[in-house]
């Protein structure tokens, strides 16, 4: 199973108890901020915990490009690939534990698991045999293999990655299909995107609010936490590696690419204020200055203009993630 990365398709059920629960607190508003959370909740504590390795990952070369809008197909192609062996073999260790104490209170399967969707994407991506032409690249691998030893010999951990990956998913995802989509030209019906949809899910803020309320329900102490985040931050290394391992192989991969991201710091002239990311970030801190160099920036360039909004969802995605 290991060696090979080849997954086995789990039992898809799921919980009619749980499915009751979830219905009920998805009828809330998403605009509705009513959770208290404190630091030890274990939510908050794998938050604060992967703060820094999260940074790593959201400003590798990769993740940049990809939401500048600069990915190659190819590379689109493959980090699919890797992502199906990933999720196929955390969802197979999921059905394997999904009644451990640990983790049977956030067992969410016909709302979360992605397989069948990467599956969809996939197809549509390398035609019908696609089976035969992807392959388990190293750093997926290594990652892999962490998912199948968590699930076998440490499962009380794996919840750490669950979180990791779901929770980043619903985020953030709507935002990469968005840019993947006008990118690589894909069908605005959802032909190789159906990864960011959660069909089962129709409001993401509210069942995010269910999930850390699951997690934060789960007996854990001290000790517990800290392995948590530790495994957290693990996969965030694992996922870190997939990214530079598919800009390695963007060095050799020639292809025409769209460019409908912003310009990069060198199309400023040298001045980096002048760089829509450096401005949204610094209007984000509050600074009025660059709020206003933001939206000279913005109006001024011909594609900013036509990705106004999806620039703002990003931000507010990205944000998101921290107040998870």
């Amino acid at each position: 199973m290991i060696p090979g990365c080849n997954p086995v398709t789990p039992h898809r059920t799921t919980s009619s108890d749980d499915n009751m629960a979830a219905d009920e607190i998805l009828k809330h508003d998403d605009d509705d901020n009513s959770e208290f959370l404190r630091p030890d909740d274990l939510s908050e504590y794998l938050t604060e915990g992967t703060k820094e390795a999260h940074d790593r990952a959201e400003n590798s070369p990769f993740a940049k490009d990809f939401l500048r809008g600069r990915i190659k197909r190819e590379l689109f192609k493959l980090g699919t690939a890797a992502l199906f062996y990933v999720y196929s073999a955390l969802e197979e260790e999921i059905e394997r534990n999904k009644d451990h104490p640990m983790f049977a209170p956030v067992y969410f399967p016909s709302e979360l698991h992605r397989r069948e969707a990467l599956a969809k994407d996939l197809e549509y991506l390398y035609g019908s045999d696609w089976k035969n032409q992807i392959s388990c690249s190293a750093a997926t691998r290594s990652y892999v293999e962490r998912i199948y030893h968590v699930g076998q010999h440490e499962p009380d951990l794996l919840v750490a990655h669950s979180w990791t990956r779901y929770m980043g998913d619903l985020s953030g995802g709507q935002i990469l299909k968005k840019v993947a989509q006008r990118a690589l030209k894909l069908p605005p019906t959802g032909e190789g995107v159906h990864f960011y949809h959660f069909e089962a899910i129709h409001k993401h803020a509210a069942f995010k609010r269910f999930y850390r309320s699951r997690m934060n329900e789960l007996e854990v102490d001290t000790e517990m936490k800290e392995r948590l985040v530790a495994e957290a931050n693990l996969a965030f290394k694992f996922n870190l590696e997939v990214f530079e391992e598919l800009q390695e192989i963007g060095k050799g991969v020639k292809e025409e690419v769209q460019d409908v991201g912003f310009p990069a710091h060198g199309d400023m002239g040298g001045d980096i204020s002048k760089c829509p990311y450096y401005a949204a970030k610094m209007a984000v801190s509050g600074n009025m200055m660059y709020v206003r160099q933001l939206a000279r920036t913005l109006l001024s360039h011909t594609t900013a203009q036509v990705l106004l909004a999806t620039w703002i969802a990003a931000v507010t995605g990205l944000a998101a993630w921290y107040l998870m």
